[in-house]
């Protein structure tokens, strides 16, 4: 065998290889969001809520605690490139586990053109998440925007009971983001 034809058989393994590689880390990357979202749904970590609202029905005979005080504290963040204006009508609340309370953030649209956006939610400390029960959310709902509109959207919650005694505060955070369809926004509402 000469060494051309040597070289081009390495070559061909190296390329094999490469593609053989290539095609593994996009399986990976594919598959990073829902192994993610499996392992914080075993773990609790990450402060992942469910994106379906709780039902007032299914929420109705949940009991309050009349004797235990629950700060909530409201965030919102945007990318810094982002072209929102985005925050909570009040940055905290202190309510009783087991009542029903609304707040609201606002939104506005800071470009000349239409836009949507998604907000995504997180509770903090994790372990709080699935004791923070929303009945009404803007979150994960594309949220359309005229230019320059601004709007308030609501939040309606239950902090259950059953959060463990030691967690006396909790977070909810919302990152607003562009969606990809923001394109299409051109004359929304």
């Amino acid at each position: 065998m000469s060494r051309t034809q040597g070289n081009t058989r390495r070559h061909a393994g190296l390329i094999v290889r490469l593609a053989a590689m290539a095609v593994a880390m996009f399986g990976f990357g594919y598959l990073l969001v829902p192994l993610y979202d499996i392992f914080c749904e075993i773990t609790g970590i990450g402060g992942r809520v469910n994106d379906e609202p709780a039902s007032l029905a299914q929420l109705s005979g949940t009991p309050v605690d009349p004797d235990r005080r629950i700060t909530v504290e409201f965030v919102a963040s945007v990318n810094q490139q982002a072209p929102w204006e985005f925050r909570p009508n009040v940055v905290t609340m202190e309510v009783v586990p087991g009542e029903l309370y609304n707040t609201a953030y606002f939104a506005r649209n800071l470009t000349e053109r239409g836009l949507v956006g998604t907000a995504v939610p997180s509770v903090s400390p994790g372990e709080a998440a699935r004791h923070f029960l929303k009945i009404e959310c803007f979150c994960f709902t594309e949220q359309a925007f005229a230019a320059s509109e601004g709007r308030d959207m609501d939040v309606m919650f239950i902090v259950d009971p059953a959060l463990p005694a030691h967690l006396d505060r909790v977070t909810l955070s919302y990152t607003f983001i562009e969606t990809p369809r923001a394109a299409a926004a051109g004359n929304a509402r």
